[in-house]
């Protein structure tokens, strides 16, 4: 599902939105408390299937507030082209949005060794090592994509 947008003639095909979310290097993830004090916080991400998959430690400002309110907006920013003359800028940006949930058992090691194709793809069987090594002192969750919309001035 899609989100409406204000200028229509912007946005793009939600089959390359879902490429640029793909293919991004980082996201922003935004969260907001029970105490309605927004966070949005870079991450590494990986994408399988119609979720978002990021790792984080046992404990932080993250996960308080995940624990008091799990719905989340990610983005990802593409090339981006400052226009001086035009006074405008080219981009592209996908914004995604949906519920968080917490990865355990065969969805967490899968989650990891998405991240770690992702990023390292040339030391596989190192990560999935390290993967085992780091288990206990990560956590995975992943961002269920309930709607997801693309943007773009090219």
């Amino acid at each position: 599902m899609q989100h409406e947008l204000r200028r229509k003639d912007r946005g793009m095909p939600e089959s390359e939105a879902r490429e640029l979310l793909e293919r991004g290097e980082y996201g922003v993830l935004s969260l907001c408390g029970a105490d309605n004090e927004p966070y949005g916080l870079p991450l590494s991400y990986c994408v399988l299937d119609n979720a978002i998959y990021f790792h984080c430690a046992l404990e932080g400002r993250k996960l308080v507030i995940l624990a008091a309110n799990s719905r989340a907006s990610f983005c990802v920013v593409g090339a981006t082209e400052v226009l001086p003359e035009k006074f405008s800028t080219r981009y592209e940006s996908v914004i995604v949005s949906g519920n968080v949930t917490e990865a355990l058992g065969e969805d967490k090691q899968r989650g990891l060794a998405g991240l770690v194709a992702k990023y390292s793809s040339s030391f596989m069987s190192e990560g999935l090592h390290y993967i085992g090594v780091q288990w206990q002192a990560t956590r995975v969750f992943k961002l269920s994509i309930d709607t997801i919309s693309g943007k773009a001035r090219r």
